[in-house]
């Protein structure tokens, strides 16, 4: 084998990194991302929801986003007020165009939510005004 200054990275389990933009129940942790290795245009990480939790509303700037349901129900609302949104269930992908405001939320109240998630050029994330949780049809914590 031969010497070489460029070299995987790999983060092992339970050593992710917590610095990284959060929207409220929605917990984000990242496994490549510009903070913590030495990657610059990509941020991928695992987000979980607790059973009944749910993001705040927010967008990611000029980020788009991929994800994909490993375990749970998730939904996400979208559009004026919230009011439409798309269901997806464990093995489901989804895109996020930039700059969309949505809210993530875990439809369960007794399983836990957990998506794998991979935004460019980064995990931006801006919060934006909270809404009552009786805007989002059809959600309840508990």
């Amino acid at each position: 084998m031969s010497g070489s200054s460029v070299v995987p990275v790999v983060t092992r389990k339970n050593a992710e990194s917590h610095d990284t933009g959060q929207s409220g129940g929605a917990v984000r942790i990242s496994g490549v991302s510009p903070q913590h290795t030495p990657a610059t245009k990509i941020w991928f990480g695992k987000v979980s929801n607790e059973p009944g939790f749910r993001s705040l509303p927010h967008h990611h700037g000029e980020a788009e986003t991929g994800g994909y349901v490993l375990k749970g129900h998730g939904r996400i609302y979208f559009g004026e007020n919230y009011a439409e949104f798309v269901d997806m269930t464990e093995g489901d992908f989804v895109f996020v165009p930039p700059h969309m405001p949505h809210v993530e939320v875990n439809m369960s109240t007794t399983d836990e939510l957990v998506w794998m998630t991979c935004r460019t050029p980064d995990n931006i994330v801006i919060n934006l005004e909270d809404v009552p949780d009786e805007t989002l049809i059809g959600y309840a914590r508990k």
